[in-house]
């Protein structure tokens, strides 16, 4: 059985550094979602700003993501993978490769932005 893991269209196209890289992004997006919601309430912040949290989350969502399914989102919509150190990349070099990983990556686009839409949406019509 082979463990390395390796390039897979579409699927997974980050290894372990990179995939411990995009878990901190997700765990750091989420602390500053919640410090940002905890900021806001108390200094009774009129619900407008509450909107600044779509970007957070939005960051939350997509990090998630990349460390749960092990792609990178960029890479994807560039065309390279890594599985080395962070910093180094390869090309992808079959055209009908890099149209899956630039359709994975924008589906996982387009749920990040949704989970951001939801939470932002949910702490803004919240009655604190």
């Amino acid at each position: 059985m082979n463990t390395k893991p390796e390039y897979i269209p579409g699927t997974c196209n980050i290894g372990p550094a990179e995939i411990k890289a995009r878990r901190n992004v997700a765990i750091i997006s989420a602390i500053i979602s919640v410090v940002l919601i905890a900021v806001l309430i108390i200094l009774h912040a009129d619900k407008p700003w509450r909107l600044l949290l779509f970007f957070p989350a939005t960051s939350v969502g997509v990090g998630f993501q990349q460390w749960y399914f092990e792609f990178c989102v960029a890479f994807g919509l560039k065309g390279i993978f890594n599985f080395g150190d962070i910093g180094s990349s390869y090309s992808v070099e079959q055209k009908e490769y890099f149209q899956k990983d630039r359709m994975k990556a924008w589906r996982m686009i387009s749920m990040g932005i949704l989970f951001g839409l939801f939470i932002t949406t949910l702490f803004y019509i919240l009655p604190v």
